[in-house]
């Protein structure tokens, strides 16, 4: 089927989620088939605002531009707040209680299946307006939030990465797989690079205002440099080290766009995002046994325990990793 992917650590095959594929898995299996769970998400609905509510949305924007909050994070928050807002338009928001939130945020859950990640945000863009817009007591607003689960980042293997990376015959989107991937970079961080944040000589990147308004400096591969250096010579930007058509940054849509042609020319695994090449670039310095806190450095983490999830990611098999048993018998046999 398009869109499977075989996953060996858990034995199991895997496709899209979508309504034409479990009709066509289900075909398949001439009814020989059980459902374990089926989860329907229900959308939540959109409400139009009143004025009040608007004049809300903007306090909220205004507080966040303030704070330097990134373009993307404020429409995150504002489309997030915006639901809260369909519910407690009519109220005076000041009124509005802790539990109120709470049993607004459980009604949810409860009939629209929310996910945790988008109780999260939920739950952030309400604790903003509160905090930053109204000025109220961080500790007032303390809302319920869900259990963190403790998940393992997707990671591709080291053919896998080489696949997409080379994939590419346009030398730009070329140099952009392969500085994501060989410096470990996120998106964002890939687009603000500029041409002088490269230097060449002492074998570094310098990334600018990263997550949460960090500097940082992150390693510049030496085979990155001569690609980099190719597609400098061929497209000559001016000021970003990688420019649109009209001299402006690159754009994200564009980026993932290459990045989804290289996974679909490779048969790679669809599930793999643009950010799977900063996990893998993680997994596979761990495994050349890079210094823990040198990664931590290089990604921009602020604390050890984030870059140690990736040591969860290392593949476990006889091949990386010698058993204890093996030593013993190999030198028992010596000795015998």
């Amino acid at each position: 089927m398009d869109s499977s992917f075989w996953h060996p650590h858990q034995k199991l095959w895997s496709v899209i989620n979508t309504v034409e594929n479990f009709e066509a898995l289900k075909k398949l299996c001439h009814g020989n088939y059980k459902i374990e769970k089926e989860v329907r998400f229900t959308a939540v609905p959109s409400v139009e605002l009143n004025q009040n509510a608007l004049g809300s949305l903007f306090e909220l924007e205004k507080a966040l531009v303030l704070k330097q909050y990134s373009d993307s994070s404020i429409q995150v928050y504002k489309k997030m707040f915006s639901v809260f807002l369909g519910k407690f338009m009519h109220r005076n928001l000041k009124d509005v209680t802790k539990e109120d939130i709470e049993g607004f945020v459980y009604e949810l859950i409860k009939k629209s299946k929310v996910s945790e990640s988008y109780q999260n945000q939920l739950i952030n863009a309400i604790k903003a307006y509160y905090e930053h817009a109204l000025k109220m007591p961080r500790e007032y607003y303390d809302i319920q939030r869900p259990k963190k689960a403790v998940s393992i980042p997707n990671v591709l293997s080291k053919k896998e990465v080489l696949n997409i990376i080379q994939s590419p015959e346009n030398i730009k989107h070329k140099a952009i797989l392969h500085t994501i991937y060989g410096s470990g970079l996120r998106i964002s961080e890939l687009l603000n690079l500029r041409i002088v944040d490269v230097h060449s000589d002492d074998g570094y990147l310098f990334i600018k205002d990263s997550k949460g308004k960090k500097d940082r400096k992150t390693i510049l591969p030496n085979q990155l440099l001569l690609l980099l250096r190719t597609y400098y010579k061929a497209y000559k930007p001016s000021y970003w080290l990688f420019e649109g058509q009209t001299g402006c940054k690159y754009s994200t849509s564009s980026i993932r766009s290459i990045f989804r042609k290289a996974v679909k020319d490779t048969n790679s695994n669809p599930w793999a995002t643009v950010h799977t090449l900063r996990h893998s670039f993680a997994t596979h310095c761990i495994e050349n046994n890079i210094n823990i806190r040198h990664l931590q450095n290089m990604l921009g983490h602020s604390s050890p325990k984030t870059t140690e999830i990736y040591t969860k990611t290392i593949e476990i098999n006889n091949k990386t990793i010698t058993s204890p048993l093996d030593s013993l018998l190999k030198k028992n046999t010596l000795h015998g």
